[in-house]
């Protein structure tokens, strides 16, 4: 049984089991992410792996930037790595299996982290080798998620993965504040070891999931790409062969795996220009690349360390209430993603961010260093608060847009065939702009101090700029949908909200009948296929998607023709021409 509808199209419980287990995947990330802040700061931390000036006290052991950049950065390595490699694991094990074995090379990495015991070299590469699960994950959970998702929903589905993220970041903070009264190693010992936890609950809670359809199809197993489907949809098992949007559903992906299969797609097909390959290879990394450059990770990973420089009393609650700005926003995030699309929130964001960071380099200039040994002004007391002020309307607006924007285009903008690749290289870029700035920014930051900022307001600015020439917009589009939008040689990103699959007079109307199209397309029982010669293509829930001029279905339909064209032969000599065209 469906558990709710959205525009009349059936939307199972499964559908929303599966988007939030797979995102423990990112609240693995956020936890990861967000502990090292603070755990920098701990006494027992500081005295076992900082450089003492005397040593046992801990009052004379601070971190160089090289070694504190090596701790926080390697896991950014690790993850780079991850993304890339996550892509052939994703296409040989399947998406499930992929994440299940993603969490135990994670939870190897804890491991070697917790039996650190003097050496600040083995905890760094502890976190390498998490990161390398981590990275992984980054790869193959917004895939999993947006092949699975119903397209009706498919964006807040897709964004949950960011909503754990930043959850996970807060659980991190809030453990962390937990443990500082801890004795002895325990204070950052608990906070890493509570990681396992996560990864088991991921990996336990996949077992339950059902694969990704399009992976499946990929492999020619039909019968579990519908069951699948049906499951996602809230249909049972003696109606999936003939409920009118499992059979069209499954039957698009199963022309689109078929068209693919003839293609063979490697690590080069990524950079081909035929089908916009690699116009969307390179806007993927461009994308997760500027997320980084917002300047999120700025206050994520050195936000205790900032804070404690202006003067503040108790960094570590600044801290919290940073998180808790970021994860309780990422719920609007989701609405407004799926309300307005992608680009319009992405450059309304990319200028708010800018602004406020303006607003917090402005401040943090005109204050200047502060000596921890002196009392702070009251001139410096209301420019701190300036500064939390700003950092948090930069959060609101990166929470609701960037954040999750960009994790929902990675999993909706390219094509099946090179989906995992396309993917894995775009991960990849997010976490070597990641390693670079988690690696160079004390050294930046000890230099030009909080004029930092304005470097990541231009890079704001830069990141609206690009969204409005080069992304297309993608919202309430089905995944082979949005492969004939970048294919269509009229199209252009700036006006590609208006554009719709050829027999649709607008994108609205396209959602609309779609929704409708349960109710207007009667199939007789046991046949899979309504076979009508007269039946109106616009009546079915996927008919005449992207499709050349499609008006009316014929009865070859019944025979292994493509749902969405009077002929499937017609349908694939039409994109394949489209594709040599572009």
């Amino acid at each position: 049984m469906p558990l709710f509808y959205v525009k009349e199209v059936p939307i199972g419980a499964v559908a929303i089991m599966l988007a939030l287990v797979a995102s423990m995947g990112g609240f693995i990330f956020g936890y990861d992410t967000g502990q090292i802040s603070d755990i920098l700061l701990m006494d027992d931390f500081k005295s076992r792996f900082a450089q003492c000036g005397t040593p046992g006290d801990v009052g004379t052991c601070e971190f160089s930037m090289v070694r504190a950049g090596l701790i926080v950065s390697l896991l950014s390595i690790g993850t780079l790595v991850g993304a890339l490699a996550g892509a052939p694991i994703a296409d040989a094990l399947g998406r499930r299996w992929a994440m299940i074995v993603e969490c135990g090379v994670f939870i190897v990495g804890v491991i070697i982290q917790l039996l650190s015991f003097s050496s600040w070299q083995q905890f760094a590469v502890g976190r390498l080798v998490s990161g390398l699960g981590v990275g992984a994950l980054s790869a193959a959970v917004p895939m999993y998620q947006a092949e699975t998702a119903p397209p009706q929903i498919r964006g807040t589905l897709t964004a949950t993965y960011q909503l754990f993220i930043t959850f996970g970041i807060l659980v991190a903070y809030c453990i962390s504040i937990g443990t500082r009264s801890v004795s002895g190693s325990g204070s950052w010992r608990i906070v890493v070891a509570i990681g396992i936890i996560w990864a088991l609950v991921l990996a336990v809670g996949m077992l339950f999931m059902p694969e990704s359809p399009r992976w499946l199809a990929a492999r020619n197993r039909i019968e579990e790409a519908r069951r699948s489907v049906a499951l996602s949809r809230g249909v049972s098992a003696s109606e999936r062969q003939t409920n009118a949007f499992v059979v069209r559903e499954v039957e698009q992906i199963r022309m689109m795996a078929e068209r693919e299969r003839k293609l063979q797609a490697g690590w080069l097909t990524c950079f081909e220009s035929k089908g916009k390959t690699r116009y969307r290879t390179f806007l993927g990394m461009a994308l997760q690349a500027l997320q980084q450059l917002t300047g999120a990770n700025y206050f994520f990973y050195y936000g205790a360390t900032v804070f404690q420089s202006v003067g503040l009393a108790d960094s570590f609650i600044t801290q919290i209430i940073l998180g808790a700005v970021n994860f309780v926003c990422t719920f609007g995030g989701l609405w407004v993603l799926e309300r307005y699309g992608r680009r319009i929130p992405l450059m309304i964001g990319g200028i708010w961010q800018s602004a406020w960071l303006f607003v917090f380099a402005a401040a943090g200039t005109v204050m200047g260093p502060v000596d921890p040994n002196e009392p702070v002004s009251e001139k410096n007391q209301s420019l701190g608060k300036l500064m939390i002020v700003a950092a948090c309307m930069f959060i609101l607006g990166y929470a609701m847009t960037w954040a999750p924007g960009i994790w929902i285009l990675i999993g909706e903008t390219f094509p099946t065939r090179t989906r995992a690749k396309q993917g894995a290289l775009s991960t990849s870029s997010n976490w070597l702009f990641n390693f670079l700035l988690a690696f160079f920014t004390p050294f930046i930051a000890g230099d030009i101090n909080f004029r930092y900022g304005f470097v990541f307001a231009a890079c704001n600015l830069f990141g609206a700029l690009v969204v409005y020439f080069f992304l297309y917009e993608s919202s309430d589009l089905t995944l082979e949908s949005v492969d004939d939008m970048y294919t269509d040689r009229h199209c252009k990103p700036w006006t590609s909200r208006s554009w719709a699959p050829e027999g649709y007079a607008s994108r609205e109307e396209y959602a609309r009948l779609r929704g409708d199209g349960e109710k207007k397309t009667a199939i007789p029982e046991g046949d899979s296929r309504d076979s009508s010669p007269h039946s109106d293509a616009r009546t079915g829930p996927y008919a005449a998607q992207g499709g050349p001029g499609v008006e009316k279905q014929s009865g070859n339909e019944a025979h292994g023709a493509s749902a969405f064209d009077p002929s499937g032969e017609k349908r694939t000599e039409s994109l394949e021409h489209r594709e040599h065209a572009v």
